[in-house]
C-alpha cells in the first residue's frame, strides 16, 4: 500500500475503534447497573436501552450513506459523530431509564458506518481495499476484547455516568481524527445513488443477506456463550476475557494470511466461501461437541476466524461491484442489514433458548449459514483490475 493508503486505513480504523469502544464498554455492565436506575427493574426497558442503538442505526444507515454520496463523506461522518456525542451526554446526565433510552437512540442516529466504509473505498485502490477493510474489522475485534477486560474496572472507578462521559470524549477524539488525520477525500459524484438500482442487484443483495446472517449469528452467540462458559466451562464471568482475548488475537493471526491470499491470487470467492463453510462447522460443533471449557474456547476461536475474514471481504466486495455514483447508498443498505441482524439476533436467540433450549440456537444458526452458503455459491467473483501506480501521500 502507498503511504496515503496506510494512513487512510489506520485513521479510519481508529475512528471505528474510538466509537465502538464507547459502545462495547456499556454492554458487559449495563444490565447490572440498570437495577440502580429508576425504571431499571423493567427488563423490557433494559433490553430497549441496550438495543435502541441498533434500531436507529438500522433506520438511518441508508440515508447517511446516500447523503455521503451527495454531500461528501467527511461532513456526514462529522455530523454523525456530533449526534453520537450529544446522545452520550444525554445518557450521562440521565436520571431514569427513559432518558438513557433517549440517549441511546440519539447515539444510534449517528449512523456513520456506511460513510466511513465508503470513504475507505474512495481512498484505496481495488487491490488493497480488502486489507484496509481488514484493518477496520480488526480494530473492532480488538476494542471488543479490550472492553471485556476494561469495562468492569472502569465501571467500578467512574460508574455508568463516567462511562458515558468517556464515550463522548472518545467520539470527540474521532472527530479530530476525521478533520486532522484522515487524508483529504477525493470528490464524489454529486448525485444521490438510485435506491432501486442497489436493491435489484442480485450480487449486492446476496452480500447484504450474508452480513445480516453473520451479525444475527454473532448476537445469538453472545446470548448463549457467556452462560455456557459459566455452566459448562466452569469459568466465572469476570474471567471470560481469558477466553475472548486469546480467541480474538489467534483469529487475527489466521485472518491476515487469508486476506492476503484472497487479494494477491484473486481467490476472494474461494476464501469467502471457505469462511462461510467454517461458520456452518462452528455452529454444528457447538451443538454436538460444545461441552467443556476447551471445546468452547476452540469453537469460539474458529468463529472469530470466520467472522473476521467475512468482515474484511464483504464490504470490500460491495465497494468493488457497486456503481460509483451509488457506493454510499450500497454500503448504507449493507450496514442497515448488519444492524438489523445485530438487533434481531438477540431477540431470536433469547426466544429460541427459552422455548426450545440452547441447542436450538446453534442449529438455527447453522441452517441460516447453510442458506447463505448456497446463495453465495453462484455469485460472480469480484473483478480483478490492473494495478494502478501508487499515489504519493
Amino acid at each position: 500500500m502507498s503511504p496515503q493508503e496506510r494512513r487512510a486505513g489506520i485513521s479510519l480504523a481508529a475512528i471505528f475503534a474510538l466509537r465502538m469502544l464507547g459502545l462495547f464498554l456499556i454492554l458487559p455492565v449495563f444490565a447490572v447497573h440498570a437495577n440502580k436506575v429508576p425504571g431499571g427493574d423493567d427488563l423490557m426497558l433494559v433490553g430497549l436501552a441496550i438495543g435502541a442503538y441498533g434500531l436507529t442505526q438500522a433506520v438511518l444507515q441508508i440515508p447517511f450513506g446516500a447523503a455521503s454520496d451527495r454531500f461528501g463523506r467527511k461532513p456526514v461522518i462529522v455530523f454523525g459523530l456530533v449526534l453520537f456525542v450529544a446522545g452520550s451526554v444525554i445518557a450521562a446526565l440521565a436520571e431514569n431509564i427513559s432518558w438513557i433510552i433517549a440517549g441511546r437512540v440519539l447515539q444510534g442516529a449517528g449512523a456513520i458506518s456506511a460513510a466511513v466504509t465508503a470513504l475507505a473505498a474512495d481512498l484505496t485502490r481495488d487491490q488493497h481495499r480488502t486489507k484496509v477493510m481488514a484493518m477496520i474489522g480488526s480494530s473492532i475485534g480488538l476494542v471488543f476484547a479490550l472492553s471485556l477486560v476494561a469495562a468492569p474496572m472502569l465501571y467500578a472507578a467512574v460508574g455508568m455516568a463516567g462511562i458515558f462521559w468517556f464515550t463522548a470524549a472518545l467520539a470527540l477524539a474521532a472527530i479530530w481524527v476525521v478533520l486532522r488525520v484522515v487524508p483529504a477525500a477525493p470528490p464524489v459524484p454529486r448525485a444521490t445513488g438510485r435506491f432501486a438500482e442497489v436493491l435489484l442487484d442480485g450480487q449486492l443483495m446476496r452480500l447484504n443477506f450474508g452480513v445480516f446472517v453473520l451479525h444475527l449469528i454473532q448476537t445469538t452467540m453472545w446470548v448463549m456463550v457467556p452462560a455456557a462458559l459459566v455452566a459448562s466451562g466452569g469459568l466465572p464471568v469476570a474471567a471470560h476475557w481469558k477466553v475472548y482475548l486469546p480467541a480474538v488475537l489467534l483469529s487475527f493471526a489466521a485472518m491476515v494470511p487469508a486476506v492476503i491470499v484472497a487479494e494477491r491470487r484473486g481467490w476472494m470467492k474461494q476464501v469467502f466461501l471457505a469462511a462461510v463453510g467454517l461458520l456452518v462447522a462452528v455452529q454444528l460443533g457447538l451443538n454436538l461437541f460444545g461441552e467443556g471449557l476447551w471445546p468452547l474456547a476452540t469453537w469460539l476461536t474458529l468463529f472469530f476466524v470466520a467472522f473476521n475474514i467475512l468482515e474484511a471481504t464483504q464490504p470490500s466486495w460491495i465497494s468493488k461491484i457497486a456503481p460509483a455514483h451509488a457506493k454510499g447508498t450500497a454500503l448504507g443498505v449493507y450496514n442497515t442489514l448488519q444492524s438489523a441482524g445485530l438487533f434481531l439476533g438477540g431477540v431470536l436467540g433469547g426466544w429460541l433458548a427459552q422455548r426450545f433450549g440452547p441447542g436450538s440456537v446453534s442449529l438455527t444458526c447453522a441452517l441460516l449459514a447453510v442458506l447463505w452458503l448456497l446463495a453465495a455459491a453462484s455469485m460472480n467473483p469480484p473483478p480483478r483490475r490492473v494495478q494502478a501506480p501508487a499515489t504519493a501521500g
